[in-house]
């Protein structure tokens, strides 16, 4: 290879994965012509690799990227800074959250000076943000539609806490899954400690518990593929009834549940449903099957709607034999 055919570095310097890189900087930089590697405000580069490069700077100015960048500035083939709020000016954000401010003022509005001295190029998001920082003679970047990961597969887990043992349980393994299959997003209910447990996770949302009337509407708008139920072999758990069939049947789920549940005893394994040993390897490799096998999905939903509806018939016919 050529030196003249090496591509170009953009490191693009962002506090984490955000709405302002994947709208504004990544489409401006996505063609083959560059090599594009995203940096948290801890990743530094050694000064060799920044060597003809372009940094740009989403919003802010990490201390560590601003000594790193006033040590190479001269080597850099571009040095860029991006706003798409106005965070440059003290009195813009004067009635936000005062943290939120001390935040600006520390990464952004107070680094004024800095980057003046740093001949930035100045990217900006809107005709007003140009027009208010002309003299900085700014470049306007037009947002890019960021494309719909239409290829997820929608695991969830939702459960109160009364659950807190099965969900410690479930937590390895959903970590598993979501790191050998990138096309799965997880979803689970709950507080402050399954927040903690899940949060880190890729892909997966920590939903706030909810009162059931507002989740009936919740979970009336959502889409998901593969719901767990596991059980713990433990006392409350087998007072349980199999009403979680329900639940991931409606939301047009595949569920796989534990055995010598509730909902074990009204399924068939392999037929609508998976009924799978409280093993965490046998639920990962569960879980997988069904995210890769769209047919066997289908077949196992299909049959689970009717079960679900054989199960209400039954239900309503013996109404009659409880009324007083």
């Amino acid at each position: 290879m050529t030196i003249n055919s090496i591509k170009p570095r953009v490191y693009i310097v962002e506090e984490q994965a955000n709405p302002s890189s994947d709208f504004f900087i990544l489409p401006v930089f996505s063609t083959s012509t560059y090599e594009i590697i995203r940096c948290r405000f801890t990743d530094l580069p050694s000064i060799a690799e920044l060597s003809g490069a372009i940094v740009v700077l989403v919003r802010y100015v990490p201390p560590r990227w601003a000594r790193l960048i006033r040590l190479v500035r001269r080597q850099l083939r571009a040095l860029i800074f991006f706003i798409d709020d106005d965070v440059l000016d003290l009195h813009a954000f004067a009635d936000m959250p005062w943290r939120y401010r001390l935040k600006l003022i520390r990464l952004s509005a107070s680094r004024l000076g800095w980057l003046k001295r740093q001949k930035v190029t100045l990217w900006v998001s809107s005709p007003y943000l140009q027009q208010k920082y002309a003299s900085w003679q700014p470049r306007l970047v037009m947002p890019t539609s960021v494309a719909n990961a239409t290829d997820l597969r929608g695991l969830f887990y939702h459960g109160s806490a009364s659950h807190s043992a099965d969900i410690r349980w479930l937590q390895p393994i959903v970590a598993e899954v979501l790191q050998r299959d990138t096309n799965v997003a997880f979803e689970i209910i709950g507080g402050q400690e399954v927040s903690r447990l899940f949060k880190h996770l890729p892909r997966t949302s920590v939903i706030h518990p909810m009162k059931w009337i507002n989740y009936q509407s919740f979970i009336a708008m959502r889409q998901y593929h593969i719901g767990l139920n596991p059980l713990l072999d433990v006392d409350f758990n087998r007072a349980r009834s199999y009403t979680k069939f329900f639940d991931i049947t409606r939301c047009q789920a595949v569920g796989i549940y534990s055995p010598n549940t509730a909902c074990a005893d009204v399924i068939t394994n392999g037929q609508d449903g998976l009924i799978v040993d409280l093993e965490p390897s046998k639920w990962v490799d569960a879980i997988l099957m069904l995210t890769k096998n769209e047919t066997l999905r289908q077949n196992l939903l299909q049959q689970a709607e009717l079960t679900l509806q054989n199960l209400t018939t039954r239900a309503q016919q013996s109404h009659h034999d409880l009324l007083p």
